[in-house]
């Protein structure tokens, strides 16, 4: 890796990873594990673009307050952005999510403000644009704003671009959340790739794109009420209850070409396997994205090259569901192979 002038130098460069076990044969399935990322997250480029972006505008003061609603990845990689920077940071997140990413924030010296589970999303950027308003803070405004998109077209698309020189990709799976990635990779690919089908998607229970209703907005893009086909699902991140700006420049752009639908279970299900089968440790929203990429590679043709991002670590998912049937004390079967050779017993109870 080098030597860098500080922890912003190591965001992105994530590897691209063949996935062999759990892959269908005849095609080539990869991932982009995002979880190398400093903060193990995606949203580390977001929350580097973004402030750089403000910085550069003149729209950031030094020692200003920045100020963000997230469902916590977003939130962590600006921790740490804000930390280096030294820039204070107030993050405002549903009460829901879970609680190892509030403490990770707190930890990297946010302050975390919760907001009711009722109100979801749309309830926490509220409140932190009323904050910003409020005390003159800066808020970077995720979902809108068009440096979100643009770290992207220069660091993951390029990436991307790279890893496959010379060959074949043939889709590019991924979820949405901000739309940040979404957007600015799509852009790219249209452009350089234009045989490349990209590939989207959503939960079942909440199918925002494929309900083929618009998301009302206020002139700044922003989402004037939560969408009507939204329900909540266990994917923390991968669809707010709103269509993101920068999601649907995405749609307006044609740039996608299907979007599928993934149950919670699934989700779940295949985060677990990736750990197991391949060894590689990421979140329920990185399941959700792979069981998407597993449908498109169950009927793509024969050699086709598939890419999947995954955006996030497991760790994010310690006190989630996801985690739930996996215990910390030793199982039955953990006890029996204690119990074959005679050292280091415990006592029976």
């Amino acid at each position: 890796m080098g030597r860098f002038d500080n922890i912003l130098g190591t965001i992105g460069n994530t590897p691209v990873v063949r996935i062999n076990r759990l892959a269908p044969e005849g095609v080539n399935l990869f991932v982009k594990v995002e979880a190398f990322n400093p903060l193990g997250s995606i949203k580390d480029r977001l929350a580097l673009g973004v402030v750089e972006a403000a910085e550069q505008a003149g729209q950031l003061r030094p020692g200003q307050t920045v100020i963000e609603a997230t469902s916590g990845n977003t939130g962590i990689g600006l921790a740490m952005v804000c930390a280096q920077k030294g820039y204070p940071l107030v993050v405002t997140m549903a009460e829901q999510f879970s609680v190892e990413r509030r403490k990770l924030m707190r930890f990297l010296g946010a302050k975390v403000v919760l907001t009711p589970a009722a109100g979801r999303a749309f309830a926490m950027v509220t409140k932190a644009a009323e904050l910003a308003r409020a005390h003159g803070w800066f808020m970077t405004r995720q979902f809108e704003n068009e440096a979100n998109a643009d770290i992207h077209s220069r660091t993951t698309a390029r990436e991307i671009l790279a890893d496959f020189r010379g060959e074949r990709l043939d889709y590019w799976v991924t979820g949405y959340g901000t739309g940040g990635t979404l957007k600015g990779v799509s852009r790219v690919l249209a452009a350089e790739r234009p045989d490349t089908r990209i590939v989207v998607c959503e939960p079942e229970d909440a199918p925002l794109l494929g309900s083929g209703v618009e998301q009302d907005r206020h002139p700044d893009g922003s989402a004037v009420t939560a969408h009507p086909a939204f329900k909540p699902h266990p994917m923390q991140g991968w669809t707010p209850d709103f269509i993101p700006k920068l999601t649907a420049d995405a749609v307006a752009m044609g740039a996608i070409d299907r979007i599928v639908t993934v149950s919670g279970a699934d989700a779940m299900r295949y985060a677990g396997e990736l750990a197991r089968k391949e060894g590689i440790f990421v979140g329920i929203t990185a399941g959700a994205t792979f069981a998407g990429a597993l449908r498109v590679a169950m009927d793509a043709p024969p050699g086709s090259n598939i890419l999947c991002m995954l955006p996030d670590t497991g760790e994010r998912y310690l006190t989630t569901p996801l985690f739930a049937d996996v215990p910390a004390e030793m199982t039955e079967e953990e006890q029996e192979i204690s119990r074959s050779t005679p050292s280091a017993q415990f006592a029976s109870v």
